[in-house]
């Protein structure tokens, strides 16, 4: 297992299920529903309704199909269901579907390839009825108003990175923005900011814009995952990646963005114009809950060599290895020092792996001699090296090529930004309960991201964006998450879910007043609000009141999501 695959699932929500006829409602009235439609409702848009809607844009309207559909029903294809369990894994797939994310808790077994000879059955679940092929702001306007119309959920979803399950939901219409392709490289001219940019459409992943930002001579800041969509949720949950020291996160480079409104108007907000309150919401302060983003403009920098190093040691003796791994945290209150170097590790209750070092310009003897000193520490303890390679790319784009490995899926996981001060102050204790929570499970992965996104360091002010203040405090983005097999049936999902909400209150409590990377953490925090957006809070509860007053927009863990919640299925008012 790797890092992408911790980083790339932290899973969330209830099993959702559609109801049964018997459990179907009327819900009409004179005055607004409580209750957003289901299938079944005498609510429920009709045939001719979708078929009109379809109409109106240009037949992009498409109607929900579980990837796994041909497994089941009266007439299954094994060869196609084979292939189907054969790539289950393929992240892909799932990127390029409108509907099916890739968390095997949002998609709750509903219709899992892995279960039919034992009784599983194929449902839509979590997935939304039908979903709109977006092309350009209108098809979105449309979405936003037959939703509001017709009193159904909306939902958004480009690849399914839907690490809080904020891309799915029962009976919704999804806006489907995964083809909102283009990447525009320019000179950009403002009041912040005068240099190079790209407007980067929705739908456009990591490893398209590497390359297209390389044959410019470029550098862009991007997730660690090649096929995270860098313009929608990544940004605007604040986005961390392998130039964040460099250059700051994902929020610390928004220029402008395109979006639609939840009133349906095509607006840009930049941090100078009448919307720069909107700007400075979509800037890291939570995902698809504002409006629907249809592009960003993004910092680019200038490209050129990147040092790079892995290496590995295996636990043979834990006070020894634990020990190794103190030491390593501390000295990485050195390489903290070194302008633009991050890291990321890999830990196991076997074994240490620095997965990645990314260090912007410098050289390998640069790389060598920072490190030089955690060595020494391994040789004192008597440990030796299994892997070590220091490489310099000529690009950036070769070196986020070599240190990307394909993601595995099948993992659930948490998080917690682990200050500095706890590493200088109170070390020993912190990794005491990493300890213990290996021994809680044997296929538990923790990672650490070395970043320093310090304002100092990314060269903006307080305040300046939506980013979570404890970011800013940070020495390693913390990811804790546990494996499962393909085959694992709903209760084991559900019962790692709770247990790794236990590891991240036991966290919280060692950390108070820090946070969580939203988009790694857990759905169903109860402290949500103080975690995810800090000192925010209440700015960013008054933006989303102005601009979705209504609550078109809803996302679990986002701010104002307790204005409703989901109750057998169904989106509800609290009232």
């Amino acid at each position: 297992m790797t890092y992408l695959a911790t980083v790339a699932y932290c899973y969330a929500l209830v099993n959702i299920l559609y109801p049964s006829p018997a459990a179907a409602v009327t819900l009409r009235s004179t005055t607004s529903p409580v209750c957003r439609y289901l299938p079944g409702d005498s609510g429920w848009p009709s045939n001719d309704q979708w078929n009109h809607l379809n109409g109106t844009i240009g037949g992009r309207l498409i109607r929900a199909v579980p990837l796994a559909e041909p497994c089941y029903g009266p007439d299954p294809d094994p060869v196609a269901c084979a292939q189907i369990r054969d790539n289950w894994g393929n992240l892909t797939d799932y990127a390029d579907d409108p509907f099916n994310p890739m968390s095997p808790y949002w998609l709750n077994n509903t219709c899992s390839p892995f279960l039919v000879e034992s009784g599983g059955t194929c449902t839509l679940g979590n997935l939304a009825s039908y979903a709109i092929n977006v092309s350009d702001a209108s098809t979105a306007i449309a979405g936003i108003r037959f939703a509001k119309e017709n009193n159904i959920r909306l939902t958004i979803k480009n690849t399914g990175h839907d690490f809080l399950g904020r891309s799915v939901g029962a009976g919704s219409l999804a806006l489907w923005t995964h083809n909102l392709k283009e990447a525009v490289f320019y000179n950009y001219t403002s009041p912040t900011y005068n240099g190079p940019a790209v407007k980067v459409g929705v739908g456009v992943q990591g490893f398209e814009l590497n390359h297209a930002a390389r044959e410019h001579g470029l550098r862009v800041t991007g997730g660690h995952c090649p096929t995270v969509g860098l313009s929608g949720g990544w940004v605007s949950g604040a986005g961390h990646g392998p130039l964040a020291s460099a250059y700051g996160l994902g929020a610390d480079n928004t220029l402008e963005f395109e979006v639609v409104t939840a009133d349906g108007r095509h607006l840009t907000a930049t941090s100078t114009n009448e919307h720069s309150d909107l700007y400075w919401a979509l800037s890291g302060g939570g995902v698809g809950n504002y409006a629907v983003a249809l592009s960003v403009t993004l910092k680019a920098h200038p490209d050129g060599p990147v040092a790079g190093a892995t290496f590995s040691f295996t636990n043979t003796h834990d006070d020894n290895f634990y020990s190794a791994v103190i030491a390593w945290m501390k000295h990485h209150l050195t390489l903290d020092k070194f302008p633009g170097l991050k890291s990321l590790v890999l830990l196991t209750n076997q074994s240490f792996k620095l997965y990645s070092i990314t260090w912007p310009d410098a050289t390998e003897a640069e790389l060598t001699n920072a490190l030089a000193p955690f060595y020494d520490e391994l040789k004192a303890r008597d440990i030796q090296l299994t892997t070590n390679e220091i490489i310099v790319s000529p690009t950036f784009e070769d070196h986020y090529n070599f240190f990307t490995e394909p993601l595995n899926m099948n993992t659930t996981c948490g998080n917690r930004l682990v200050p500095r001060s706890l590493v200088e102050n109170n070390v020993t204790v912190l990794v005491d309960q990493i300890k213990g929570m290996m021994s809680d499970n044997e296929h538990m992965l923790v990672t650490f991201l070395g970043v320093n996104v310090t304002h100092a360091r990314v060269g903006n002010k307080p305040g300046s964006n939506a980013v979570l203040p404890a970011w800013r405090d940070a020495l390693f983005n913390m990811n804790f998450g546990v494996g499962y097999a393909e085959d694992a049936p709903w209760d084991v999902l559900q019962s790692l879910q709770a247990k790794t909400n236990q590891y991240q209150t036991q966290f919280r409590e060692l950390t108070p007043g820090g946070g969580s990377y939203m988009n790694e953490a857990t759905y169903d925090d109860v402290n949500f609000k103080s975690d995810y957006f800090g000192e925010n809070y209440g700015r960013l509860l008054t933006i989303k009141k102005k601009y979705d007053p209504d609550n078109v927009l809803w996302a679990s863990a986002a701010v104002g999501s307790d204005a409703l919640s989901l109750q057998n299925g169904r989106l509800c008012r609290n009232e």
